[in-house]
C-alpha cells in the first residue's frame, strides 16, 4: 500500500504528540517494510535535532514545492492545499496523527485521524479565544470527514459520543504507543523470572540517590500544587522525602507552586529540571523509588506506562483513562485530597512485597502498549477500510 502520514509533529514537535507520531511511523515502517509511507510535512528542511527519528528506505518526505504553495506557507498548505500532493502521490490510506485532516482530501483516499483529548472542549479556559475556535473547527471537520476516528482511550471516545457526537461504530480505541527507549533494557532475567540485574545509570543532573518522580507540565490539571501539598504532609513521617518534578510550565502557576514551596519550607525535599533531554527520561524513571502522577484528566497518561515500562511502581488518579494506562496494582488515588495522595506515598515506600508486586504486575500490563502491538491494530485498520 501507498499510505501518508501527516508528519508535522514527528519531524518538529518534541512532546507527546511528537513522539506518538514518531512511534507509528518508525513502527510501521519497520514492521511492514513493504509499504511505502509519505510523511507530508509544511517544511522542506527539516531539522530533527536529538528526535528519534530516522528516514528509513521506504518513507518520502513530501513538503510544499510550488512556488505558490510556498508563497501560502506551511500552515495554510497544510490544511488546505496538501490534498493535492495526497492525491498525485496516489496515497491509499491517509493517517492524521493529530487531530487534523486536510480539508481538501479527497473522496478516493481512506481517511484515518487520531484524536487523542478533546481538551479544548472541556478546559476552555485554558486555550486562547481564537487558538479555540481553530481547534474545535479542525477537530470537528476531521472526525466528520475520517472513515474511522482512533481514539487512545476508551474516556477520549467516550467524549468524542458526548462532545462532538460521532457515531461510536466509528470510533476505534488503539491506545498510544511507548518509546521503545523505555523498555529496552537487555536483561532477559526480568522478562523471565522477575529477577533484576543491576545497572548503572549516568544521571547528568543534581538529583538525590533516592527520590519519587512527577513527570509532566506544570499546570493546575496536572495538579502539581496538590502533588506539593502531599509531600509537605508526607515529609513529616519520612523525614528524607524527596520529590523530583520534571516539566516547564507557565510563569504565573510555577511562581504559586514556588510561593507555596517557600511557604511550607520545602526547598530541601525537592528538585525541579525544567529541561531534560529526552535521552535521559528512561535513566531517571529507572533510578526512581516511585512515580506519583496525580492529574485531573488526560487523555491518556503516558508518564503512567512509562513508569511501569521503566519497572517503577505508580501511584495516579482513580477513573478517566488513568485505569486504562495503569492497570490493576497500580495504586489510585483521589488527586483532589492531598492526604490521600501523601497515605499512597508512605503505603508503597514502606512495603517492599507490594512495590514487587506492582513491578512486576506493571510490567506485564504495560506489553500492551509496545509499538509492535499498537501498529498491528493499526495496519488492520489500514487493511479493513
Amino acid at each position: 500500500m501507498k499510505i501518508g502520514f501527516d508528519a508535522k509533529r514527528a519531524l518538529f514537535n518534541q512532546t507527546g504528540l511528537g513522539s506518538y507520531s514518531r512511534s507509528i511511523i518508525n513502527g510501521m515502517a519497520a514492521q511492514f517494510p513493504e509499504n511505502q509511507y509519505y510523511l507530508y510535512t509544511p517544511k522542506s528542511t527539516v531539522t530533527i535535532g536529538e528526535t528519534p527519528f530516522v528516514l528509513q528506505d521506504n518513507m518520502q518526505l513530501r513538503a510544499p514545492s510550488t512556488r505558490f504553495e510556498q508563497l501560502v506557507g506551511g500552515s495554510a498548505w497544510r490544511s488546505l492545499l496538501m490534498g493535492n500532493a495526497i492525491e498525485h502521490d496516489n496515497i491509499q490510506t491517509y493517517h492524521g496523527l493529530s487531530h487534523e485532516l486536510p480539508y481538501n482530501i479527497g473522496k478516493k483516499v481512506r481517511k484515518i485521524v487520531t484524536i487523542h483529548d478533546l481538551l479544548p472542549w472541556r478546559y476552555p479556559q485554558h486555550y486562547p479565544f481564537f487558538d479555540r475556535l481553530v481547534y474545535k473547527q479542525k477537530w470537528k471537520h476531521a472526525c466528520q470527514t475520517a472513515d474511522v476516528v482512533v481514539a487512545i482511550s476508551q474516556q477520549t471516545k467516550q467524549d468524542l459520543v458526548d462532545f462532538l457526537h460521532i457515531e461510536t461504530n466509528k470510533i476505534v480505541v488503539v491506545p498510544p504507543p511507548i518509546n521503545p527507549m523505555y523498555y529496552d533494557y537487555q536483561d532477559g532475567s526480568f522478562l523471565q523470572h522477575g529477577f533484576f540485574v543491576t545497572q548503572q545509570y549516568d544521571i547528568p543532573y543534581p538529583i538525590p540517590n533516592d527520590y519519587i518522580l512527577y513527570v509532566g507540565s506544570l499546570t493546575p490539571r496536572k495538579n502539581t500544587l496538590m502533588l506539593l501539598k502531599a509531600l509537605e504532609q508526607a515529609r513529616h513521617k519520612i523525614p528524607d522525602l524527596h520529590l523530583v518534578i520534571v516539566g516547564n510550565g507557565s510563569n504565573d502557576y510555577l511562581a504559586t507552586l514556588k510561593t507555596y514551596i517557600a511557604e511550607q519550607k520545602l526547598e530541601n525535599n525537592l528538585t525541579f529540571l525544567h529541561s531534560v533531554a529526552e535521552k535521559h527520561l528512561p535513566a531517571i524513571y529507572r533510578c526512581a523509588k516511585l512515580v506519583v502522577y496525580p492529574s485531573l484528566f488526560e487523555g491518556f497518561g503516558l508518564p503512567i506506562v512509562e513508569g511501569l515500562f521503566s519497572r517503577t511502581p505508580v501511584i495516579t488518579s482513580a477513573g478517566g483513562c488513568f485505569e486504562e494506562a495503569g492497570g490493576s496494582t497500580t495504586q489510585y488515588i483521589n488527586p483532589n485530597n492531598a492526604e490521600s495522595i501523601a497515605n499512597a506515598i508512605e503505603q508503597v515506600l514502606s512495603s517492599p512485597a507490594q512495590r514487587m508486586n506492582m513491578i512486576v504486575d506493571g510490567w506485564n500490563h504495560a506489553q500492551q502498549f509496545r509499538v509492535d502491538n499498537v501498529t498491528e491494530q493499526l495496519m488492520a485498520i489500514y487493511k479493513a477500510i
